[in-house]
Parts: C-alpha cells; sequence; structure tokens
C-alpha cells in the first residue's frame, strides 16, 4: 500500500510480471502528484507506442498495471518495449481535460469541515479556500465507480483518517483523508472526513460517457451556494454534466 509518508520511497521504477497476463511497473511507495504524474506519462507512452499484446493499462498513485494477451504478447519483448518506454516517458503526463467542479461547502454536506479547519489551525472560510484553490491531477479512479483520487492537497489540510469509518456516506461527496482529497462517486463506507457535496455525478449509468473523470484530467473546485447547489442537483437526472469541462 501507498504510505502518506513523503519521506518513505523505493528506488524504482521496476518492472515486474503478475503471471503471465499481467506486469506492474512500480515507480515508488508514497502518495505524490509527481509519482501519480510518472504513473500517467508512461501510461499515455505506452498508448502511443501501441504494443502488440498490450490490452489494457490501469494506472494507480505508485503503479502501472498492463494486462496482456498471452496468446499474442512476447512477454520478454514487452518488458524490453517497457523499458524504452519508460526511459521516452515525458516527466509530466499530457493533460486531458480541465474541469470546474462545483461544491457545496460545509453544513449537512459537509459535516466533517469544522474539524478539518480546526486541524489545519484555520478557519472554516480559510479552509474552504485552501481546498478550492489548488489545480487537483486526477490520480487514478477506483475504490467505488467512479471514485476519483486527486493529488495536490495543501499539506495544511492533511488530516488522518477516521479511527471509525462511517458505513455510509452520501453520493458525490467531496473527502479529506491523510494527504488526500477526493470526489465521490455512489454512496458507500468511507473513512474519509466529509467537508462538501457536488451535484456533479462522476458515475450515472444512463450517460455517455457513464465515467465523467479520468486519470490526467485536472481539477479545480467553486464554492458555490446551497440554492445553486440544489438548482444544479436537479441537472444530472437526465444525463446532463453539470462539470465545466475545457480541453481533450
Amino acid at each position: 500500500m501507498p504510505t502518506d509518508d513523503p519521506q518513505v520511497e523505493l528506488d524504482l521504477p521496476a518492472i515486474r510480471p503478475l503471471g503471465d497476463q499481467a506486469i506492474s511497473v512500480d515507480f515508488g511507495n508514497k502518495l505524490s502528484a509527481e509519482l501519480a504524474g510518472c504513473v500517467l506519462a508512461l501510461e499515455a507512452e505506452i498508448i502511443a507506442c501501441s504494443i502488440p499484446g498490450v490490452v489494457e493499462t490501469v494506472p494507480t498513485y505508485r503503479a502501472l498495471t498492463i494486462h496482456i494477451d498471452p496468446l499474442v504478447a512476447d512477454l520478454q519483448q514487452i518488458e524490453r518495449d517497457i523499458k524504452t518506454c519508460v526511459r521516452n516517458s515525458a516527466p509530466i503526463p499530457p493533460t486531458k481535460r480541465h474541469w470546474l467542479v462545483p461544491v457545496l461547502y460545509g453544513g449537512p454536506d459537509g459535516f466533517d469541515l469544522e474539524l478539518v479547519a480546526q486541524n489545519a489551525g484555520l478557519s472554516v472560510s480559510d479552509c474552504i479556500e485552501a481546498h478550492a484553490t489548488p489545480e487537483y491531477l486526477v490520480a487514478m479512479i477506483g475504490f467505488l465507480p467512479g471514485f476519483c483520487y486527486l493529488a495536490g492537497l495543501d499539506p495544511r489540510l492533511e488530516t488522518p483518517r477516521r479511527q471509525k469509518p462511517r458505513p455510509r456516506i452520501p453520493a458525490s461527496s467531496i473527502s479529506v483523508g491523510g494527504r488526500q482529497t477526493a470526489i465521490g462517486s455512489v454512496a458507500g463506507p468511507s473513512g474519509w472526513h466529509v467537508i462538501g457535496r457536488t451535484p456533479v455525478r462522476p458515475y450515472h449509468p444512463d450517460r455517455t460517457p457513464m465515467f465523467l473523470f479520468e486519470p490526467g484530467d485536472r481539477v479545480r473546485f467553486k464554492p458555490v451556494t446551497a440554492d445553486e447547489a440544489e438548482r444544479l442537483a436537479r441537472e444530472p437526472d437526465g444525463g446532463v454534466v453539470v462539470a465545466e469541462a475545457k480541453g481533450e
């Protein structure tokens, strides 16, 4: 598991076979935008190279899993191709899209905001500003359908996870856990601190695209009022995307 300790880092990348149908390229063992950027840059290079036998790539904060077809792939050749891609990959990944995501902070939709602010030694308004100001990197998608892990949290807002996870938090919650922040998707369990909620639905089975955000996207948050959030929350029922996107 990646660690929240920024000092823990391995001498990588290391290429490791996962049976005969996947390969893992490990870049380190910490949570950081820099490490996630290395993973996404390698993914972009591998996709661009169209390596025979590669069927899917799955990025995480610290490693890229490359799924292969063992009936097509030459494992040794693929490992050589991956090493070439590692050498040729850019230091930062290409940005796919820039998103502006509305958020209603605090109140019933952000019941842990005061705790996070207190832990940071900030007022609630300053805590909101500190969370909404950075541009975040979508480092990975996982845990629940469309759950969006974001790298780039202001270090002042780092907050240890809850000792006792909640069995269920609302869909589309904005939360902080350790050195990370996230855009939730469907309702589910969480040990993170909920500081707000967005009317955006990262996952909508009746919408095209079904999953809104992708690794490599960039995200900024826009604080909105309760009235505006309520108005926007009705639009996704018809499949409307209420987040603003630029670029591809």
